[in-house]
């Protein structure tokens, strides 16, 4: 199935959807005054390699979220939607905390990014509204 996005968030018309999960993600990320923007990341390139087990593996994270969290650059926010966890979506996810984000933070001339991981469909609304909730006001403590 798919998503038709509103042109004032999205610069594609539609999202190619890997589940109903992502259209809650699409109607909660469209809906949300502190979102600049949003995109699926489908062919666009951002891959992030991990290690599970001895073998070398490619995680391509769900969506790409621009957050207006009140400093001028906004954050760049990696979404993952993930019902059934298996054990890779462990490493998946420690990969892009320990590493990638701390990593492309430092080298500070990629923007901001965090990364926020949803495993339930009926509290994405209310994780995803937290989650921007906390930032804006980590932001706001520190510009005080």
């Amino acid at each position: 199935s798919r998503w038709q996005t509103d042109a004032r968030r999205s610069h594609i018309n539609w999202i190619i959807l890997d589940s109903d999960w992502e259209a809650e993600f699409c109607r909660v990320t469209e809906s949300h005054p502190k979102v600049r923007a949003y995109v699926k990341n489908h062919n666009l390139g951002l891959e992030v390699p991990y290690r599970f087990g001895s073998s070398m593996r490619t995680y391509i994270p769900d969506f790409i979220v621009l957050v207006d969290d009140g400093r001028e650059d906004p954050l760049h926010l990696i979404v993952e939607i993930k019902g059934y966890r298996r054990e890779d979506a462990k490493e998946k996810k420690a990969t892009m905390e320990t590493y990638w984000v701390p990593g492309v933070n430092n080298h500070k001339q990629y923007g901001r990014w965090a990364f926020a991981e949803f495993t339930e469909v009926y509290k994405i609304e209310s994780e995803f509204n937290k989650l921007i909730s906390d930032t804006v006001s980590k932001q706001t403590v520190l510009q005080s």
